[in-house]
């Protein structure tokens, strides 16, 4: 049975790369996006995947999204919750607006699209679903209280999803990803990129394909048996 695969903010950066990664491992393949349409029609033109915008922050946008990716390729499988948002700054000068829309995006999108699609998992007794954290909802960033504590909730939901859906063959886990050599990471001045560098034991910045590896791994009818549990891809810089 050819699975099909939903990936919010999927058609850039580590998003574009397990996109990639699942349709060419033979899952039907939609990606979601909300902000960039020049590089949603770049993807859609070079890869061959459907690209479906609505706002993952919005619930009634992502209950109208979902049906319509389900309307053109079926019931949704595997469910990664990729899309997120930074909004850096340290706490005493942070506007309420800056912690809302991080949470918004980061965290309540977790809910609003796992809504969507766990009834239907639960009924065909079939589900993966794969939660993109960061390190930084591990061990704390300066200036990312917002992105951290959005990031952190993450790693609790997918905790508690796992245990209500696991006798229902649905798993629900969280990948950790680590500094990934991104549009964003790459936007860093090179001097702070060289001190994050040097924190990393591997030497080296991660690449988006090596994310895309793990949630195929995850996203697998084999890993059944793997559930509630966070992958830390961060080369050794925190070993959680």
């Amino acid at each position: 049975m050819q699975r099909h695969a939903l990936i919010t903010g999927g058609t850039r950066g580590i998003g574009r790369a397990i996109s990639e990664e699942l349709a060419r491992a033979g899952y039907k393949v939609s990606a979601n996006y909300v902000g960039n349409d020049e590089a949603a029609r770049r993807f859609e033109r070079e890869t061959g995947i459907a690209v479906h915008k609505f706002d993952v922050a919005n619930f009634e946008a992502c209950a109208a999204g979902v049906r319509q990716v389900e309307q053109m390729l079926g019931p949704v499988d595997v469910l990664v919750n990729n899309a997120g948002i930074t909004r850096d700054v340290v706490l005493h000068k942070m506007e309420p607006e800056q912690w809302g829309q991080v949470i918004a995006t980061n965290l309540t999108s977790c809910f609003n699209m796992c809504r969507q699609v766990i009834a239907g998992m639960r009924e065909r007794g079939f589900g993966r679903i794969v939660n993109i954290g960061s390190i930084n909802g591990q061990a704390g960033q300066f200036g990312q209280v917002n992105y951290a504590a959005a990031k952190a909730g993450i790693f609790g939901l997918t905790k508690a999803l796992a245990q209500e859906n696991a006798s229902r063959g649905v798993t629900v886990n969280a990948i950790a990803p680590g500094y990934i050599d991104t549009e964003m990471v790459r936007a860093v001045s090179p001097q702070v990129l060289e001190k994050i560098v040097a924190r990393i034991p591997v030497g080296r910045l991660g690449q988006a394909s090596e994310i895309a590896r793990g949630v195929l791994f995850l996203a697998a009818d084999e890993a059944g048996f793997i559930t509630g549990s966070t992958l830390s891809i961060n080369g050794g810089q925190h070993m959680y």
